[in-house]
């Protein structure tokens, strides 16, 4: 389906089917949806959110592999001769995401047919992807990693897909779909990577096929980690960095004939330009600490509806990414820190502010601060800290409870601090990182990670 809407130069808004009615109702009113489309079975949340903003659904499906793809309610009246006369113009939007915005409203990012053609286009050339190439897809299609790196380039190169057999990722089964389908490649976050190596310990195949190359993207890789996935599959693996406003790919390691592949570093610049910025603009040499920023035909025009965040992003003539990094010797970018205060939950990037605003809309909620902490299975998760209201009875059951009835499952804190005081710094802000440090001496002296996106 998303490939007809693209096509007749409607635009795609993909969404997580595991979001909450709110987050349903604002992702659809603020992308400006005229439909809904879903499987057959549908999704009550959305529908819901649909029928309140007086917006039709339709449901779709595909009785056989032969057949047509049927529409309920069923249309009428559809004039398949002046679609087909339908040209596709570079400019037309097609992929519509959202980005966690720092700010509690997430951005929306439009995507031109101009923009996923690039963007494929460096995929197809930096991993050389050709119609010999199959791959199984592990990551949802409503974000760009598996709609871009994975889907549309190989789509793009006469390249195989599979979808996985149990409807989504299962290490049981993935193996076994990437036997079938001949795979030669796969890309994945590096959660799934650490799910795939623990089962690859725990209950190892008879057999593994002879890959191209294992790519990870959207967390910072661990070199530990890398080093077991070469050694348990015999591929190289290579590290890559993207974002949404980049329509995915800006920098990946190069296949072993192109150059080594690093450890912690995600390789070179693909198909665009990029620069390390310090605050006045001015570029950095190699090894100096500054903002990762790009320009290209993959990057996004802008923002939508959004003129201060397009203001800050689009200074001195570059696309700001908020990463703090540096270029090696050899031309490799290193990820050394984040602008932004996202968490980075194994590649899911959540706003702290947008889960802030939810702990504090509880009735019994005086204050409340969301921060990310380190985890060894997602790089960071995402915990809160919340000082109750006087004379109230709140405790972190009830704050949790609260928080999974209000927000998608991934954003939900994992661990609760109740709590009579926040440490602020001098003018008497919050912080989120010294919060973090604060509440994580309580409990342990956990490793802080690498940052990595």
């Amino acid at each position: 389906m998303f490939l007809a809407v693209i096509r007749v130069r409607a635009t795609a808004a993909p969404l997580n089917a595991a979001y909450t009615f709110d987050e349903f109702e604002f992702y659809l009113s603020d992308s400006e949806s005229k439909l809904l489309l879903t499987s057959k079975e549908g999704n009550e949340p959305a529908q819901a959110a649909a029928a309140k903003l007086s917006i039709p659904h339709l449901s779709a499906t595909l009785p056989a592999a032969d057949s047509e793809i049927q529409l309920f309610p069923t249309q009428s009246d559809v004039d398949t001769d002046s679609l087909s006369k339908l040209t596709n113009d570079p400019s037309d939007v097609a992929l519509f995401l959202h980005t966690s915005g720092t700010t509690s409203r997430p951005k929306g990012v439009p995507l031109t047919q101009q923009n996923l053609y690039s963007s494929v286009q460096n995929i197809k050339s930096v991993y050389k992807i050709t119609e010999s190439d199959s791959t199984v897809i592990v990551l949802p299609l409503f974000h760009v990693h598996g709609l871009l790196a994975g889907l549309l380039s190989s789509l793009g190169a006469g390249a195989a897909v599979a979808l996985p057999a149990a409807g989504r990722f299962s290490a049981s089964t993935f193996w076994s779909d990437m036997i079938k389908y001949n795979a030669t490649w796969y890309t994945a976050v590096p959660t799934i990577h650490q799910i795939i190596l623990d089962r690859h310990l725990s209950s190892p195949e008879p057999v593994y096929p002879k890959l191209r190359f294992i790519r990870s993207c959207s967390a910072s890789l661990a070199p530990t980690i890398m080093a077991r996935l070469e050694e348990a599959f015999g591929a190289p693996v290579l590290e890559a960095y993207a974002m949404t406003e980049a329509t995915h790919l800006m920098a990946s390691n190069p296949l072993p004939e192109d150059g080594p592949h690093k450890p912690s570093s995600v390789g070179k610049p693909v198909g665009q330009e990029m620069a390390i910025l310090d605050e006045s603009g001015v570029v950095q040499g190699p090894n100096a600490n500054g903002e990762v920023c790009i320009r290209g035909p993959n990057v996004t025009k802008g923002y939508k509806n959004n003129l201060e965040a397009n203001k800050s992003a689009f200074l001195f003539g570059w696309f700001h990414t908020g990463d703090l990094g540096y270029f090696d010797s050899d031309g490799y970018l290193h990820l050394v820190g984040r602008i932004k205060e996202l968490i980075n939950r194994g590649g899911e990037k959540i706003s702290p502010i947008e889960v802030d605003a939810v702990l504090l809309s509880h009735p019994d909620v005086a204050q409340a601060v969301a921060f990310g902490v380190p985890d060894d299975k997602y790089g960071e998760e995402i915990n809160c800290a919340v000082i109750p209201r006087d004379g109230s009875n709140l405790d972190e059951a009830e704050v949790s409870r609260f928080c999974k009835k209000n927000l998608a499952a991934f954003k939900v804190p994992k661990k609760v601090f109740i709590t009579d005081s926040l440490p602020k710094t001098a003018t008497g802000k919050i912080q989120r990182r010294i919060v973090s440090e604060h509440f994580l001496a309580q409990i342990s002296t956990a490793k802080v990670p690498k940052f990595g996106a």
